[in-house]
């Protein structure tokens, strides 16, 4: 059982995320700072923040709502990390550790999904 949504590994993978494009967004151009760079962190952010505020609803569909919102956050990184790429602002090794993990957060949402789905102690 978990204590805080900080014990969920899904909110653990999506918090490093959110780290590592921290990281990996210094290195881009400075007039990207208000497009792309702003854009990329609000969305690995959001991904976090919903499972999260996910984690403290009572009703399962009120869970499954934010943590399908999560996931909508994530493919909107998943185009950044691709656009990224194409622009020539990230390397393909800062691409391959984007792409896993962002694969691996999305993963684990899904599995905590699910379990949320088939958690009959939890009311709808």
């Amino acid at each position: 059982m978990t204590q805080s949504f900080e014990d969920v590994i899904a909110w653990q993978k999506a918090h490093a995320f959110v780290l590592l494009v921290y990281k990996i967004t210094k290195s881009f151009p400075d007039d990207e700072r208000f497009g792309l760079t702003s854009q990329f962190r609000r969305a690995a952010v959001s991904i976090e923040a919903n499972i999260a505020e996910g984690y403290r609803k009572l009703s399962r569909t009120d869970k499954l709502r934010f943590f399908n919102i999560s996931q909508g956050s994530l493919s909107e990184c998943k185009d950044y990390i691709i656009l990224s790429r194409d622009l020539e602002y990230i390397t393909s090794a800062q691409y391959k550790e984007l792409w896993c993990s962002i694969e691996e957060t999305s993963r684990f949402i899904i599995k905590y999904s699910n379990g949320i789905i088939n958690n009959a102690g939890i009311k709808d």
